[in-house]
Formats: structure tokens, sequence, C-alpha cells
């Protein structure tokens, strides 16, 4: 057994060889908080605990660090175009982007830092930075000299003489237009830190640098993020802490985006959607299989036509395990997922291979069901549970439990209802009345039910919109 990842530095798929046998360390970069989430943020966090859950799976043990950034040049504006303290924008959109992965059923981080618990450790790393002559202080800010680090630009495979740097107001007395601040001097209404060369305030770059040093040390297994993160905020951090000293991250994986329209999803283009409206109008454990459920490195174009066909896709899913267990009871996950399906994962967590063995063995179980085999439907229902679970999709585990039927006080008056509807429906076919037995599954569906008729008569459960 080995897992493999597509390691963007090397181009390439690479057999995963954990720095410590039997451990993962994992460091993604986290949000940004100067806004609520919307569904392209999540994915990524969803991708990569996808990825933690078949690491623990294959018996390794997982260190998740997922930073938060709180203090950048976005939130600062969002601040003063609200006029409200930095710190309360930003512990607030903190709060929405955890409840959004919490909704989504993804597992909470090991360490979660944010950027101005460490204003140390930024220090720490600049002044040791500045000694190996690899930083510069001027006017108050700290600069990273790219030309004294030669690998710079390994991993995003550019050519120095072409670069566009990134650069933000007052940043001052460069030495070279492509030199980064990693530390930006103290501006009117701002809010600032002490330092060595004065007050100021930590560049994005150096805040990932600091705080993988300070959780993981100097090397880990693998750093995560989008894809839009390979230049400037991941080759920059490479550059201060392997100019530190760190032999920092082996494996480089990055994740593609949600799109719409074919551009990236942003709060900036006015073309996002935001995480509280989406679980408000469809079911988190929906909304996770349509965005969790793609290749993390395929680019997903957002549409409700795609939203619907991932509700469905996941109802028979959800429909063939309601009816195993009211036919046979509780069933536990088996012990192992199929071997095609642990193939499929290991095979750089190829997430739709791995999907098309769950909906394989739905049909066998499906199968089994319509031939009365209660002991095949229940081996069917565990395998499936198996592979569910590492995808955080199954439905009987106990975060979902209730959601599938959200606003269960309602639940039996709507039964009582519709069962008079039923029993009118199987007198007209008592009297061979076919007509008006068609008449009214018809008008059910146009409910929104779905009606299935079985050996201890029918039952209903909502369809997809």
């Amino acid at each position: 057994m080995t897992i493999r990842l597509y390691d963007t530095s090397a181009r390439q798929i690479r057999d995963f060889a954990p720095l410590t046998p039997g451990c993962v360390s994992i460091y993604l970069c986290g949000a940004t908080v100067q806004a609520a989430p919307h569904i392209g943020h999540v994915r990524s966090y969803l991708n990569f605990d996808i990825m933690r859950r078949w690491f623990q799976y294959r018996g390794y043990d997982v260190t998740f660090i997922r930073n938060v950034t709180d203090i950048d040049d976005k939130i600062i504006a969002k601040a003063a175009e609200q006029k409200r303290p930095w710190w309360s924008i930003g512990y607030e959109n903190e709060r929405a982007f955890n409840d959004g992965y919490a909704a989504l059923g993804c597992l909470p981080p090991t360490y979660e830092p944010r950027a101005t618990g460490h204003v140390t450790e930024m220090v720490e790393m600049m002044q040791g930075l500045i000694e190996r002559g690899h930083a510069y202080e001027s006017d108050g800010n700290v600069y990273f000299d790219v030309r004294s680090f030669p690998g710079y630009l390994e991993l995003s495979r550019q050519e120095l003489d072409n670069l566009l740097q990134p650069s933000g107001d007052g940043e001052t007395g460069k030495r070279d237009p492509r030199d980064f601040a990693m530390w930006k001097s103290a501006k009117p209404g701002e809010p600032t830190w002490p330092t060595p060369w004065g007050r100021g305030r930590p560049g994005w770059h150096l805040e990932c640098s600091a705080m993988a040093h300070k959780y993981l040390g100097t090397a880990f297994d693998i750093h995560g993020g989008g894809l839009d993160l390979i230049f400037p905020h991941h080759e920059n951090e490479i550059a201060q802490a392997k100019a530190f000293g760190d032999d920092f991250a082996q494996y480089w994986v990055h994740n593609a985006w949600v799109t719409m329209a074919g551009d990236k999803m942003s709060k900036s283009l006015g073309n996002s959607v935001l995480v509280s409206e989406m679980v408000e109008e469809w079911r988190p454990i929906v909304l996770r299989y349509y965005l969790g459920t793609p290749h993390y490195r395929s680019m997903i174009e957002y549409s409700e036509d795609a939203l619907r066909e991932a509700e469905s896709a996941f109802a028979r899913i959800e429909g063939f395990v309601q009816r195993v267990v009211e036919k046979a009871g509780p069933v536990e996950p088996a012990a192992e997922v199929p071997p095609a399906f642990a193939e499929a994962m290991d095979d750089d967590l190829g997430v739709p291979q791995a999907l098309a063995i769950v909906h394989t063995t739905v049909r066998q179980g499906n199968s089994a069901l319509a031939a009365d085999d209660k002991e095949a439907a229940v081996a069917r229902l565990a395998e499936v549970r198996a592979m569910l679970g590492v995808l955080g999709l199954d439905p009987l585990d106990a975060h979902w439990a209730g959601e599938s039927d959200r606003g269960d006080d309602l639940h039996g008056v709507v039964d009582s209802l519709v069962r008079l509807v039923l029993d009118q429906r199987e007198a007209a076919r008592a009297r061979k009345d076919w007509a008006t037995a068609d008449a009214i599954r018809d008008q059910l569906s146009q409910s929104g039910l779905t009606i299935e008729d079985g050996p201890q008569g029918p039952r209903w459960t909502l369809g997809p919109r």
C-alpha cells in the first residue's frame, strides 16, 4: 500500500514517504477573514479534509494545521470602509468560516493558529534572515532580497527577469522592485506591533512561514492550498523558510477552484455564492457531495443544474441506505473498504473513481433487496458505509443525524397527511382504477415527494428538487 500524490513542485505524481514513519504533518493555508466564506473557500478545506480522512484510514497519525490570517491589507480596508475595529471584522468572519466548515462535516484542525498571535515568531524569523543576508530594513519596512535566494521561483517556474511582484501602499525603499515585504511600517489608523525596526504589522507571506515553523518544526510533509496561492504566497513562503534554514514542505498539493462563467469565484469579482446562503437552500450533505466528489485538481463550474444532479446522485445512495436499515436494522460500517475503492484513493485521491465503486456497490445492494437477499444487502451497506465514512458522506454518521429530515417537528404531521393520500391511492389500485392511482402519484411527485412501491406497501421520501 502506497499513497501517491501530485506534487506541484515536481510537476508529477510521487509516492508519499512521510518524514516520520506512521505520521503525517499537513499545513493548509486557511482563511483570510475579511469577509464571510463562499463555496470556493470551503472547497479547499473539504479536499484536504478528505485527504486527512484517507491518511487516517490508512493508519497514519495526522497533525493538521490550518491557519487564520486575521490581519492583512484587505481586513484593514474593510475596517476603514465599515468604520469598525479590524479585530471585530476578523473574528466575525473567522466564526463564519468555522460554521461553514462544520456545516459541511469537516473535521476540526489539530491546531488553528491566528497570525496576530505569532508576531514574536515572525520577528525572530526576520532577525535570522537579516543576519544571514537574505532580508533588509528600509523606512521601517523589512523586505526579502529575492536575488539572495537561488531557489526562488522553482515552485511557480517563472523567470526572475520577467517577474512582476505584487506590492502594497507604503512599500518604499526596496533595493529591487521584485523584493517582497515581510513587515510593513506603521501607518495612521492601522494596527501595529513593536519590533527592533519600529512599529508596524506583518506581511501576509511571513505569517505562514513562521506558523509552520512553530507548529511543525523545520520540516513537514505536506503544504496545501488553492492554485491561486502558488505565486506569490507559496513561492515567498518557501524563500523565507528555506533561507532561514528550514527544509520546509516535502510535498506541495494544490486544489483547483470553483468557477462561475469560467472565472474563479471571488468576492472582489462579485460572483461568489456564500456558504451561509447555500446551506439554507441545500442540504449540507448534498453540498459536501457536490464540492468534495470531483477530483481536487479539477475545476468545478458552479451551476444549480450541477447541484441538482449531485442531489439526485446522493439521493440514490441515501435511498439504498434507508431501505436496508428499514429492512435489517442498524448496520455497522465494514472494517475495510473494497480494494478497488482503496486503489482509487491511493492514486492521488481519485475520489471520482472511488465514488464509482460506491455507486456500483449501491446497485448491487439494490439488486439484493429486489431479490429479497437480506444478507447480501446488509453486506453491501456495510461496504457503502465504510466508503462514505472516508468521504465524510455517511448519512448514518452522528454528524448528519437528523440532517436529512430537517424540520423533524413537522415530519410526523406530513407523514400522516401523505399516508391519507396514499391510502386513497391504494384504494384506487384495489378497485383497478389505475387512472386515479396514477394521478395521485403524479400529484405527489409534483409536490416534491418520491413514492416507491414495495412488499410492505408504498413509502415516501422527499425527492430531488
